[in-house]
């Protein structure tokens, strides 16, 4: 028998553990049922005119960018007599409250019109339609507009209606403008009541509208207003955007604007134009030259824009001058102040060139260039006679050329350098002293570089004409300052800069004279016959100087040369430098300097021998200076009872040939004699010798007698003409030795039958 336990029965359960997750899954699946039921969406209704754009399971719904529906399905609408489609769309359990008869849906997508592109943002993430909650009754059918409902008078901001005889090209969301500022938007338009004018609806943004008072008025300024007749083109834009899309401006008068704020109650008037509103500034100017200009049709234009226009013009009563009343834009407000410049504007031709050529198209108009913001209001102006200078604050380089006259030149005349046109003379006028001429120049803002310090600037007007016997030379800077006049400059050195912020230069005569440098010297003449400026001072045929000026001496005794030595100035103007005027010479036999006939006379110069010290005022030698003792050849002396026409320069013949020449002359020391100096040249030296006879050669001789007849003699023509010396030297014993300078032989009055016929050999020199 066995020894082990006996087993304890129990009764079998029926419950087991796997039957927890049912119970699970049931209650997830009830919440799941709950929050489906309570997150469910409202299905609605709406109806389309098109099912263009709209996708079913894609399309949403958007109030203020945030989602708050989707289109489930879309049918076709049979029912009506319109032909259209039914979305059916899942509308958020929120949007309930706002699903009433007010509601508005419409569907966005990409659209592109003159007034600007809306909906751009649909190209990313498709068409949508838009709602609009409204008041009413709970409804869920409704219908879609076909385009998006106006702005709503609740929006903040000034909401207007404006009165128009047409509605022209406006359109929504036309800009509103004040000053070309846009400022609000159109929100829609329609017929008014009575269909006899068009009631357009206008938003103001809230930070412009206290802009708008009760007497503010509004323009149509679509498009562009063109105005023509016999007298011209008025041409008139508010922006290119009311160009292409349409607009309106406004703008208070300036007598109106102490007026109280607007009333949004009461509609304005939209005015057909600018003119029409007669909402500018008036102005009152007085002008002098009033030529083709026409109230109600002349423009006041500013860099080719027109700014306003001519209203009224009274003719004075002496005839010589009109005021004008002109209405200018509310924009130029802040411009009309001291300093603002009007002018007129009228076709003129000259050689400077073609100004106002836009009159010939447009009629004359009067110009107005505002002055600086800030300055002192003013609204009587008095025209000028013609256009301003450039204003200084235009880009490039404004400077000041001063000079004694103002030649070809005149405004409009070309700034040339290196024969390319880099600026224009603007204005000219005289200096307060009147002594001398100003003349305004501007130079391109690209250009402006080229000039500094060290320029230099010369009258490149018509041609300049030199000449003498070896040729004539024309030069001229282009064929545009030939005609027209024109300035040139040069810039010799880089990085010199400029004194001042409008720098003055010295316009030179010509290009020589701005090139001029050197020492400055004077020079006393007893005449300044044929002595002018521009007189050259020439060193054997060379230009070293040129006399600058003329003018009497204090005492009027003399003349005074102001002259200025340009080529090695430290070895000319120093002691000892002689000067001397060059003139034609003309005769029979000898004819001298001819080229001053043509180039008109001349100063020589003789440089001084020694090295002295420096000198700048001189006085001039009547004629060429004698020979000095340092000229090569033999010196000697002649004595006579008197000088005859013997003066220096003359020849000293040998058999009618010259061998030399006379030097000079003056009184013995008693005053008894004449004592005249020759030079005997090298080669010639050994034909002078103790027996030779000198003799007075000057003139002719005339023997008349009754058998032998009239004899008529003399040396030559030259010295008939002039006078002269000659000589003859015996042979044999007589010829005595070689002549010693400074020798002095007797000088008579004329020569001896025997003289005449000496013929001695002597060798002459090389």
């Amino acid at each position: 028998m066995s020894d082990l336990p006996t087993a304890k029965t129990r009764p079998a359960s029926n419950w087991s553990a796997i039957w927890i997750l049912p119970l699970i899954a049931l209650v997830i699946g009830g919440w799941l049922g709950w929050q489906a039921y309570r997150d469910a969406g409202i299905n609605i209704e709406v109806r389309f005119s098109s099912g263009e754009g709209i996708v079913a399971n894609k399309t949403e719904v958007f109030y203020k960018g945030m989602s708050v529906g989707k289109v489930k399905s879309l049918v076709l609408d049979d029912k009506g007599s319109n032909t259209g489609v039914i979305a059916t769309i899942e509308m958020n359990q929120a949007a309930e409250s706002h699903l009433r008869t007010g509601t508005r849906f419409w569907l966005v997508k990409p659209s592109v019109s003159l007034a600007g592109i809306t909906g751009l943002e649909t190209l990313v993430s498709g068409n949508y339609i838009a709602v609009s909650p409204g008041e009413g009754e709970p409804t869920k059918r409704f219908k879609a507009l076909s385009e998006a409902p106006p702005l709503s008078d609740s929006e903040p901001g000034l909401h207007l209606t404006l009165k128009a005889d047409r509605l022209g090209s406006l359109d929504r969301d036309s800009p509103v403008f004040y000053k070309q500022i846009q400022v609000g938007r159109v929100k829609s338009y329609r017929l008014s009541e009575d269909q006899g004018t068009v009631e357009i609806k206008v938003f103001i943004e809230p930070a412009y509208a206290s802009l708008v008072r009760k007497y503010t008025r509004f323009w149509n300024a679509s498009g562009i207003s063109i105005d023509a007749n016999l007298s011209g083109v008025k041409v008139r834009s508010e922006s290119l955007a009311s160009i292409v899309a349409g607009g309106i401006a406004f703008a208070t008068p300036e007598h109106r604007k102490d007026s109280p704020p607007t009333d949004p109650s009461l509609p304005f008037r939209l005015y057909e134009d600018f003119d029409a509103a007669q909402a500018g500034i008036r102005v009152k100017v007085k002008l002098t030259d009033f030529e083709g200009l026409q109230a109600g049709r002349t423009p006041v234009m500013y860099k080719g824009i027109q700014v306003g226009s001519l209203k009224t013009l009274k003719v004075d009563s002496d005839l010589t001058s009109a005021m004008a009343e002109l209405t200018l834009d509310p924009l130029a407000e802040d411009y009309l102040v001291a300093g603002t410049q009007f002018w007129v504007v009228k076709p003129s031709i000259s050689l400077a060139g073609i100004t106002g050529l836009e009159a010939l198209v447009k009629g004359n108009y009067i110009a107005i260039r505002p002055g600086d913001k800030g300055a002192t209001p003013q609204r009587e102006f008095e025209a000028r006679a013609k256009a301003p200078p450039l204003d200084l604050k235009a880009p490039g380089l404004h400077l000041v050329l001063f000079s004694d006259n103002l030649g070809s030149l005149e405004v409009g005349s070309p700034i040339l350098y290196r024969q390319v046109k880099v600026g224009t003379v603007q204005s000219y006028q005289f200096s307060k002293k009147q002594n001398r001429l100003l003349i305004g120049v501007h130079i391109e803002k690209e250009y402006e570089k080229l000039v500094n310090g060290s320029t230099r600037f010369w009258n490149a007007s018509g041609i300049t004409l030199t000449g003498g016997l070896s040729g004539i030379q024309i030069k001229s800077e282009s064929l545009q300052s030939l005609m027209a006049g024109g300035i040139a400059f040069d810039t010799p050195r880089p990085n010199v800069p400029l004194k001042r912020h409008i720098p003055w230069f010295r316009l030179n005569e010509n290009q020589e004279a701005a090139n001029l440098a050197g020492t400055p010297i004077t020079i006393k003449v007893d005449r300044g016959d044929g002595l002018k400026a521009g007189t050259p001072i020439r060193l054997k045929g060379l230009d070293i100087g040129k006399v600058e000026s003329v003018d009497l001496s204090d005492d009027l005794q003399s003349v005074l040369l102001k002259a200025r030595i340009t080529q090695v100035p430290e070895k000319i103007a120093r002691v000892g430098t002689q000067f001397w005027v060059v003139k034609p010479a003309l005769g029979i036999v000898k004819t001298a300097n001819l080229e001053t006939l043509v180039t008109g006379q001349y100063l020589e110069v003789q440089p001084a021998v020694k090295n002295a010290g420096p000198q700048s005022s001189f006085v001039a030698l009547p004629d060429a200076p004698q020979v000095s003792e340092r000229e090569e050849g033999l010196s000697l002396t002649l004595s006579a009872a008197r000088r005859g026409s013997i003066k220096p320069g003359v020849p000293v013949t040998y058999r009618e040939i010259a061998v030399g020449k006379v030097t000079g002359y003056e009184l013995g020391q008693t005053a008894d004699r004449v004592l005249i100096h020759i030079l005997i040249e090298p080669r010639y030296a050994s034909l002078v010798r103790g027996g030779s006879r000198f003799w007075n050669s000057s003139g002719f001789g005339f023997e008349l007698g009754l058998f032998k007849g009239a004899t008529v003699r003399t040396e030559s023509l030259e010295t008939l003409i002039e006078g002269g010396i000659a000589f003859a030297t015996p042979d044999g014993e007589k010829m005595g030795n070689p002549a010693r300078p400074q020798q002095t032989f007797a000088l008579f009055d004329k020569a001896e039958d025997e003289w005449l016929q000496w013929a001695p050999k002597i060798q002459i020199g090389k």
